[in-house]
């Protein structure tokens, strides 16, 4: 059984390094929030797990091979009537990017409660979801809800990504979503100052965490970008410069990466700021290269920078 298991959408990526408008080629990927959670702690060496709808189109052996080629359990993926979700990816000049989105209604927007096995949840260490599988439907959200009480039920932990995507709900949606699963959430990763902002109205991070600790959340792990993270419980707090030997080329995906090293470490009982050096070196490596799945890093590049991290008492 899987120590790490996920519930999204993965989608398909079509990039290419000219404007969309201008694009004649694109390069074939996927890519999704959770899906590069799991990606990148398994690349580290946990055993993970997927659970997701694949429509039946000519991209679904595509993906789940690709999932079973990184030795991911796909036991939980139902092939369904429907298409794959697309995004297309223009990866600009100064970092900046241009996204379109082709996902109403796709195969894994029917995801509902019905296709969790209780058993097979119970048996995982840690649950990772996220806000953007909530906004995908109203099915998906009632499927991940579900999902995190079956865990808390089981005593595995759950993780919870606030990913606000404002082209799929607003923030008060979002938000109304997110304070339904907070009652079963163990570790929280908001993006700060942007996102959180957005969400909660909310400038500090003392008080962003305030908001998420008062209703039960026990470790807040703040993503700040170029900025690091700040990681902060009931009792104490830090934060962690980021990295970026390679420079930095494409950000897409990085906060998951950062995610995925961070839930390593807590899956083989690090300490929070052990995790939070995985999580930093993943992410600052990323960056590093195009594409949020294919710049991710091997465990060999990331034990090379743990020791380099900065680490800032609060």
């Amino acid at each position: 059984m899987a120590d790490l298991i996920s519930i999204g959408e993965c989608l398909i990526e079509l990039s290419s390094d000219k404007p969309l408008a201008n694009s004649e080629t694109f390069i074939k990927s996927y890519a999704g929030d959770t899906f590069n959670v799991i990606s990148m702690a398994r690349t580290l060496g946990v055993s993970s797990a997927y659970i997701t709808r694949v429509g039946e189109d000519p991209f679904a052996e595509y993906l789940i091979s690709n999932w079973e080629n990184k030795s991911i359990d796909t036991t939980q993926v139902k092939i369904v009537p429907g298409y794959n979700s697309m995004h297309f990816i223009s990866l600009l000049t100064k970092g900046n990017r241009e996204f379109v989105y082709y996902r109403k209604d796709s195969a894994a927007s029917t995801l509902c409660k019905e296709d969790l096995k209780e058993e097979f949840i119970s048996k995982s260490k840690i649950l990772h979801l996220s806000s953007i599988c909530q906004a995908i439907s109203e099915s998906a959200n009632e499927c991940v809800i579900h999902a995190a009480q079956i865990a808390k039920n089981n005593r595995v932990k759950v993780s919870f990504d606030t990913n606000l995507r404002l082209n799929l709900t607003t923030s008060e949606k979002a938000l109304s979503n997110i304070n339904k699963i907070l009652p079963f959430v163990d570790i929280i990763f908001p993006s700060y100052p942007d996102e959180s902002f957005n969400l909660l109205k909310l400038k500090s991070k003392e008080d962003v965490a305030k908001y998420f600790i008062d209703k039960g959340v026990k470790l807040v792990v703040l993503k700040c970008g170029d900025q690091g993270a700040t990681i902060i419980s009931k009792d104490s707090s830090f934060s962690v410069k980021s990295i970026s030997p390679n420079g930095v080329v494409d950000t897409s995906g990085a906060g998951d990466a950062f995610v995925g090293g961070f839930l390593y470490g807590q899956i083989n009982q690090m300490t929070h700021l052990e995790s939070s050096k995985y999580g930093i070196a993943s992410s600052g490596l990323k960056v590093g290269g195009y594409g949020a799945l294919k710049s991710q890093p091997s465990k060999e590049e990331v034990l090379k920078q743990i020791d380099k991290i900065q680490i800032i008492d609060q």
